[in-house]
C-alpha cells in the first residue's frame, strides 16, 4: 500500500488552531478548510528537518514511522514549495549517525544536542516525571523520564509548559502519557501514513491505549510496543 504523508503548511498570515485556539501558528495542517495546530493533529512530537541535505533527508524519512511534508506558498510563483520534513527525533538521530562521516552532519548534530540540552528545564521535568509515576506507578521509569522530558521542553507549547501542566493537573499529565502511548504503543502512526483520517485512527487505537494506561495504573505488567490493538 502506498504511503500518504501528511502535508504541513507554514502559513503566510497569522492563524489560530480551530481546535485549541492556540496561535499564531508556525506550522499547521488544514482539516475541513480549518487550521489545526501540530499538537492537536498528533504531529507535535515530530522535529523539523530543513531541506538541503539529500542523504540526511532520505535516511530520516526511511527511519521514521510517521513523517510529514512541510510546504509554504510562494505568492510570486503561485505554488506551494517544499521546505523540509517533520520526522521522529529518534529517526533523525539515527540518520545523523549514518552521516557522521560528513563533518557538516556532525556539526549539525552537536548544535541540535546543545539546543536540546538548553531547552530542558531539569526542575520542571523531574517534577512532572514524579507526578507521572504517582498516577501511573507501573509505568517504566525510563519511559516516565522520556515522557516528562518531551512534555516539558521549553518553548514547545506542550502540556508540561502549560499552566495546567505546571500545576500538575491530573488531566494534563494524563494527556501527556496518553499521547506517548498513542505514538509508541499502538499502530496509530502507521494508520496515519496509510491515509486513515486522524479521528478514525484515534478511535481504532483507543482500546489499546486504555489497556496500557490501566496496566500502568494498577501494575498489570502490560508489555508495550508498536502494533498493539
Amino acid at each position: 500500500m502506498d504511503l500518504v504523508a501528511p502535508v504541513v503548511v507554514e502559513p503566510l498570515r497569522r492563524r489560530r488552531c480551530s481546535e485549541c485556539r492556540q496561535g499564531p501558528l508556525e506550522r499547521m495542517i488544514v482539516e475541513f478548510d480549518a487550521p489545526v495546530c501540530l499538537h492537536c493533529a498528533d504531529l507535535g512530537h515530530l522535529v523539523f528537518l530543513r531541506r538541503g541535505d539529500t542523504a540526511l533527508t532520505r535516511r530520516a524519512r526511511e527511519n521514521s514511522e510517521l513523517w510529514a511534508v512541510v510546504v509554504r506558498h510562494n505568492r510570486r510563483r503561485t505554488r506551494y514549495e517544499r521546505q523540509g520534513l517533520l520526522v521522529e527525533e529518534t529517526a533523525l538521530a539515527e540518520a545523523e549517525r549514518s552521516c557522521l562521516a560528513d563533518a557538516e552532519a556532525r556539526s549539525r548534530r552537536r548544535a541540535r544536542d546543545a539546543v536540546r540540552r538548553a531547552a530542558l528545564d531539569a526542575g520542571v521535568t523531574e517534577t512532572l516525571r514524579a507526578e507521572i509515576l504517582r498516577l501511573f506507578p507501573s509505568c517504566p521509569a525510563d519511559r516516565a523520564t522520556e515522557i516528562a522530558a518531551h512534555a516539558s521542553a521549553k518553548g514547545s507549547g506542550r502540556v508540561g509548559r502549560t499552566a495546567a501542566g505546571r500545576s500538575l493537573d491530573r488531566g494534563a499529565v494524563s494527556a501527556a502519557v496518553r499521547a506517548s502511548v498513542r505514538h509508541v504503543d499502538t499502530p496509530y502512526d502507521s494508520l496515519l501514513m496509510r491515509g486513515v483520517p486522524r479521528h478514525q485512527a484515534r478511535t481504532r487505537v483507543a482500546p489499546a491505549i486504555e489497556a496500557v494506561l490501566r496496566a500502568w495504573r494498577r501494575g498489570g505488567g502490560y508489555a508495550p510496543g508498536r502494533g498493539h490493538g
